[in-house]
Protein backbone atom coordinates (compact mmCIF):
# COMPACT_ATOMS: atom_id res chain seq x y z
CA UNK A 1 0.00 0.00 0.00
CA UNK A 2 2.80 2.43 -0.63
CA UNK A 3 1.95 5.95 -1.11
CA UNK A 4 -1.45 5.53 0.98
CA UNK A 5 -1.80 7.39 3.81
CA UNK A 6 -4.30 6.65 6.97
CA UNK A 7 -7.11 8.85 4.81
CA UNK A 8 -6.92 6.61 1.74
CA UNK A 9 -7.35 3.46 3.77
CA UNK A 10 -9.81 4.80 5.76
CA UNK A 11 -13.69 2.95 4.75
CA UNK A 12 -16.48 4.96 5.41
CA UNK A 13 -19.93 3.45 5.65
CA UNK A 14 -23.68 5.32 5.54
CA UNK A 15 -25.40 3.36 7.81
CA UNK A 16 -23.45 4.56 10.83
CA UNK A 17 -24.27 7.83 10.67
CA UNK A 18 -27.92 6.99 10.71
CA UNK A 19 -27.92 4.38 13.37
CA UNK A 20 -24.45 5.11 15.82
CA UNK A 21 -26.45 7.20 18.02
CA UNK A 22 -29.31 5.31 18.45
CA UNK A 23 -27.02 2.13 18.77
CA UNK A 24 -24.80 4.31 21.49
CA UNK A 25 -27.75 4.75 23.72
CA UNK A 26 -28.96 1.14 23.92
CA UNK A 27 -25.25 -0.23 24.38
CA UNK A 28 -25.37 2.37 27.41
CA UNK A 29 -27.51 0.18 29.18
CA UNK A 30 -26.39 -3.33 28.15
CA UNK A 31 -22.87 -2.94 28.37
CA UNK A 32 -21.36 -3.24 31.10
CA UNK A 33 -19.46 0.16 33.31
CA UNK A 34 -15.93 -1.84 32.60
CA UNK A 35 -14.07 -4.71 31.05
CA UNK A 36 -13.44 -5.58 27.96
CA UNK A 37 -15.72 -6.15 24.33
CA UNK A 38 -15.37 -7.71 22.06
CA UNK A 39 -16.98 -6.28 18.57
CA UNK A 40 -17.44 -8.75 16.11
CA UNK A 41 -17.44 -8.11 12.42
CA UNK A 42 -16.60 -4.16 12.50
CA UNK A 43 -16.60 -3.81 8.96
CA UNK A 44 -14.86 -0.15 8.61
CA UNK A 45 -14.34 0.80 12.13
CA UNK A 46 -16.17 3.96 12.67
CA UNK A 47 -18.66 2.42 14.96
CA UNK A 48 -15.79 1.07 16.85
CA UNK A 49 -14.25 4.65 17.79
CA UNK A 50 -17.42 6.17 18.46
CA UNK A 51 -18.59 3.57 20.67
CA UNK A 52 -14.67 3.58 22.62
CA UNK A 53 -14.93 7.83 22.85
CA UNK A 54 -17.90 7.81 24.44
CA UNK A 55 -17.41 4.64 26.59
CA UNK A 56 -14.03 5.38 27.80
CA UNK A 57 -14.06 3.10 30.86
CA UNK A 58 -14.78 -0.36 28.11
CA UNK A 59 -11.51 -1.92 26.80
CA UNK A 60 -12.76 -1.54 22.66
CA UNK A 61 -11.28 -4.75 20.42
CA UNK A 62 -12.39 -4.33 17.17
CA UNK A 63 -12.27 -7.48 14.87
CA UNK A 64 -12.76 -8.48 11.17
CA UNK A 65 -12.01 -11.20 8.70
CA UNK A 66 -11.63 -8.79 5.82
CA UNK A 67 -8.16 -7.59 5.22
CA UNK A 68 -9.18 -4.18 4.13
CA UNK A 69 -11.60 -3.57 6.83
CA UNK A 70 -8.80 -4.28 9.28
CA UNK A 71 -7.10 -1.75 7.21
CA UNK A 72 -10.10 0.87 7.69
CA UNK A 73 -10.62 0.07 11.54
CA UNK A 74 -6.75 0.44 12.29
CA UNK A 75 -6.40 3.60 9.86
CA UNK A 76 -9.79 4.78 11.97
CA UNK A 77 -8.44 4.41 15.24
CA UNK A 78 -5.35 5.91 14.46
CA UNK A 79 -6.89 9.01 13.36
CA UNK A 80 -8.98 8.96 16.65
CA UNK A 81 -5.80 7.95 18.73
CA UNK A 82 -8.08 6.66 21.91
CA UNK A 83 -6.18 4.93 24.77
CA UNK A 84 -9.17 2.26 25.18
CA UNK A 85 -9.48 1.20 21.71
CA UNK A 86 -7.30 -1.72 20.74
CA UNK A 87 -5.32 -2.83 17.67
CA UNK A 88 -8.14 -4.73 15.54
CA UNK A 89 -7.84 -8.68 15.17
CA UNK A 90 -8.45 -10.91 12.58
CA UNK A 91 -11.31 -12.89 13.52
CA UNK A 92 -13.49 -15.73 11.62
CA UNK A 93 -16.44 -15.83 13.98
CA UNK A 94 -17.58 -19.24 12.21
CA UNK A 95 -13.62 -20.43 13.33
CA UNK A 96 -13.44 -23.30 16.06
CA UNK A 97 -10.98 -21.13 18.01
CA UNK A 98 -10.75 -17.25 18.49
CA UNK A 99 -7.63 -14.80 19.11
CA UNK A 100 -9.58 -13.92 22.11
CA UNK A 101 -9.58 -15.80 25.00
CA UNK A 102 -12.69 -13.84 26.80
CA UNK A 103 -14.74 -10.70 26.95
CA UNK A 104 -17.35 -9.26 29.08
CA UNK A 105 -19.68 -8.23 26.24
CA UNK A 106 -19.68 -8.80 22.10
CA UNK A 107 -20.87 -6.36 20.41
CA UNK A 108 -22.30 -7.54 16.12
CA UNK A 109 -23.49 -4.96 14.41
CA UNK A 110 -25.33 -5.80 10.77
CA UNK A 111 -23.49 -9.26 10.68
CA UNK A 112 -25.96 -11.99 10.39
CA UNK A 113 -27.74 -11.08 7.31
CA UNK A 114 -24.61 -9.99 5.46
CA UNK A 115 -22.86 -13.75 6.16
CA UNK A 116 -23.72 -17.18 5.62
CA UNK A 117 -25.80 -19.23 7.88
CA UNK A 118 -22.87 -20.96 9.47
CA UNK A 119 -21.36 -17.18 10.65
CA UNK A 120 -24.15 -16.59 13.05
CA UNK A 121 -24.20 -20.14 14.28
CA UNK A 122 -20.14 -19.83 14.74
CA UNK A 123 -21.00 -16.44 16.11
CA UNK A 124 -22.77 -17.70 19.07
CA UNK A 125 -20.25 -20.77 19.81
CA UNK A 126 -17.64 -18.35 20.28
CA UNK A 127 -19.77 -15.70 22.18
CA UNK A 128 -20.80 -18.95 24.83
CA UNK A 129 -17.31 -19.52 25.39
CA UNK A 130 -15.95 -16.23 25.72
CA UNK A 131 -19.13 -14.49 28.12
CA UNK A 132 -19.21 -14.61 31.94
CA UNK A 133 -22.00 -15.32 33.58
CA UNK A 134 -24.47 -13.05 32.65
CA UNK A 135 -22.53 -11.33 30.15
CA UNK A 136 -24.03 -10.02 27.00
CA UNK A 137 -24.09 -10.50 22.93
CA UNK A 138 -25.39 -7.38 21.53
CA UNK A 139 -27.33 -7.97 17.88
CA UNK A 140 -28.37 -5.02 15.55
CA UNK A 141 -29.80 -5.14 12.27
CA UNK A 142 -32.88 -6.11 10.09
CA UNK A 143 -34.64 -9.56 11.48
CA UNK A 144 -37.99 -11.71 10.27
CA UNK A 145 -40.20 -12.37 13.12
CA UNK A 146 -42.64 -15.43 13.25
CA UNK A 147 -41.57 -16.28 9.97
CA UNK A 148 -42.44 -12.81 8.46
CA UNK A 149 -40.74 -9.71 7.47
CA UNK A 150 -41.59 -6.38 9.70
CA UNK A 151 -41.76 -4.03 7.19
CA UNK A 152 -42.10 -4.23 3.09
CA UNK A 153 -38.47 -2.46 2.45
CA UNK A 154 -37.21 -4.89 4.48
CA UNK A 155 -38.61 -8.00 2.08
CA UNK A 156 -37.27 -6.03 -0.60
CA UNK A 157 -33.90 -6.00 0.97
CA UNK A 158 -34.06 -9.41 1.38
CA UNK A 159 -34.52 -10.37 -2.04
CA UNK A 160 -31.52 -8.28 -3.23
CA UNK A 161 -29.15 -9.69 -0.21
CA UNK A 162 -30.03 -13.30 -1.84
CA UNK A 163 -30.02 -12.25 -5.17
CA UNK A 164 -26.07 -11.38 -4.35
CA UNK A 165 -25.81 -14.44 -2.63
CA UNK A 166 -28.13 -17.22 -1.64
CA UNK A 167 -26.12 -18.05 1.81
CA UNK A 168 -27.13 -13.98 2.56
CA UNK A 169 -30.65 -12.65 3.58
CA UNK A 170 -32.49 -11.61 6.48
CA UNK A 171 -32.98 -14.07 9.29
CA UNK A 172 -35.45 -15.67 11.44
CA UNK A 173 -35.62 -14.06 15.15
CA UNK A 174 -36.45 -17.39 16.43
CA UNK A 175 -34.41 -19.17 14.41
CA UNK A 176 -31.00 -16.89 15.93
CA UNK A 177 -32.17 -17.44 19.35
CA UNK A 178 -32.59 -20.97 19.15
CA UNK A 179 -29.10 -21.43 18.13
CA UNK A 180 -28.04 -19.28 20.71
CA UNK A 181 -29.82 -21.12 23.75
CA UNK A 182 -27.65 -24.09 22.52
CA UNK A 183 -24.31 -22.35 23.71
CA UNK A 184 -26.45 -21.11 27.09
CA UNK A 185 -27.31 -17.48 25.86
CA UNK A 186 -30.53 -16.36 26.21
CA UNK A 187 -32.88 -13.25 24.80
CA UNK A 188 -33.64 -10.78 27.44
CA UNK A 189 -34.39 -7.78 25.62
CA UNK A 190 -35.82 -6.70 22.17
CA UNK A 191 -35.99 -3.26 21.55
CA UNK A 192 -37.64 -1.58 17.93
CA UNK A 193 -35.00 0.68 16.34
CA UNK A 194 -34.99 3.08 13.45
CA UNK A 195 -35.51 2.01 9.75
CA UNK A 196 -37.30 -1.60 11.10
CA UNK A 197 -34.28 -2.52 12.46
CA UNK A 198 -33.85 -4.34 15.93
CA UNK A 199 -31.25 -4.21 18.97
CA UNK A 200 -31.55 -7.88 20.56
CA UNK A 201 -29.77 -8.62 23.49
CA UNK A 202 -28.89 -12.13 24.72
CA UNK A 203 -27.41 -12.85 28.14
CA UNK A 204 -24.63 -15.72 28.91
CA UNK A 205 -26.90 -17.69 31.41
CA UNK A 206 -25.50 -18.63 34.88
CA UNK A 207 -23.81 -22.00 35.33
Amino acid sequence: MSGESATDEALFAPAVARNGAVILDVLRKVLPRGGHVLEVASGSGEHAVRFAAALPDLRWQPSDPDRRALGSIAAHARSAALPNLLTPIELDAQAQTWPVARADAVVCINMTHIAPWAVTEGLMAGAGRLLPDSGSLYLYGPFRIGGAHTAASNALFDEDLRARDPDWGVRDLEAVVAVAGKHGLRITEQIAMPANNLSVVLRKAET
